[in-house]
């Protein structure tokens, strides 16, 4: 039986929720996981407790103004910039480090994708970088795909408004029948208060700047990068697939890099239709490192094949 407990997460005067989910028996590895933009960690359905069935133990939190982290309105979308960003992830990460027993892996999807991206390409934390086994990016934002890409104009005054009221709110609805093919997910994405879709200037502008320094190539990953996986639903109308799978392809310095294409999958991986068969990538490729293997790979897998019509996770908040 998965074992989960909730609590809080304490950094720099912000009280994070926290969530983990832990194996009955041994703990084969841990996977650190940062959810996306609007999003929190309850809405990853059977996602981790099926990586738990087969020993590997999640730790997440709703990053500060997200999910249960962002207790009334005026926080929503507060995430501070990117320094903040940046200083709360590492002392997330550093809460599971040394780590003797399990090999650490980490995970980011969509905005959370692009953070993860950032950090393993700054310099400062690349103390912390060289002791994760292993890096994994489900759809990661490095830049949007052409259905929502705004034009130069909004994204510089936005920029410049940002440096005057930087915690000034903005609502962003990307549709739920974007993200998801499955009817029922997007029916609880309608219905979830805590999807606000609602992020600061502040907030926006840092995530901005992160994708196009990534997207541009300004941001170089870190030589203690030992191992990545990226995954991408080809039909992504959230971010920009060829612009991830152009970033992936630069990394020629990574030894164990794989680029996993899922052939008419949308944004959420973790919430589409044939979503076990991305629980079971996962899981694999966390399980064939956690054994010591220094991989030394570099791989790039054909789209999964479409999974059959009316095929739904089964797992539904």
């Amino acid at each position: 039986m998965v074992q989960v407990t909730e609590g809080k997460f304490e950094i720099d005067g912000a009280s994070l929720h926290s969530k983990t989910w832990l194996p009955d028996g041994e703990v084969k590895a841990k996977l650190i996981f940062f959810h996306g933009f609007s999003d929190h960690i309850d809405r990853y359905y059977d996602f981790f407790p099926s990586l738990a069935r087969r020993g590997i133990a999640t730790y997440g939190i709703d990053q500060r103004g997200w999910g249960k982290s962002a207790p009334g309105k005026a926080h929503r979308g507060r995430t501070g910039p990117t320094t903040r960003v940046m200083a709360d992830m590492a002392a997330f990460i550093k809460s599971q480090l040394p780590s003797p027993d399990a090999p650490v892996f980490v995970l980011g999807h969509s905005m959370g994708g692009g953070q993860v991206l950032t950090f393993a390409s700054t310099p400062e934390y690349d103390d912390v970088v060289a002791q994760v086994r292993g890096w994994l990016l489900e759809s990661p934002f490095v830049g949007f795909a052409p259905e929502l890409k705004p034009n130069w104009f909004t994204v510089a005054s936005g920029k410049l408004a940002a440096r005057v009221v930087p915690n000034f709110q903005m609502v962003n609805v990307i549709p739920p029948e974007n993200l998801t093919r499955d009817p029922e997910v997007q029916k609880s994405l309608h219905a979830d208060e805590l999807v606000h879709n609602t992020g600061t200037l502040e907030g926006l502008a840092g995530m901005l700047d992160r994708t196009g320094k990534l997207s541009s190539g300004e941001l170089k990953i870190s030589g203690k990068v030992k191992s990545l996986f990226m995954t991408f639903g080809t039909e992504d109308k959230a971010t920009s697939y060829d612009l991830a799978k152009a970033w992936f392809d630069r990394q020629t310095t990574i030894p164990d890099a794989e680029f996993k294409s899922y052939d008419g999958a949308y944004h959420m991986l973790h919430a589409d239709l044939g979503c076990e068969k991305y629980y079971e990538d996962t899981a694999n490729w966390i399980l064939a490192r956690a054994g010591g293997g220094d991989g030394s790979t570099r791989t790039e897998s054909a789209p999964a094949p479409a999974p059959a019509e009316g095929t739904k996770a089964e797992s539904k908040l």
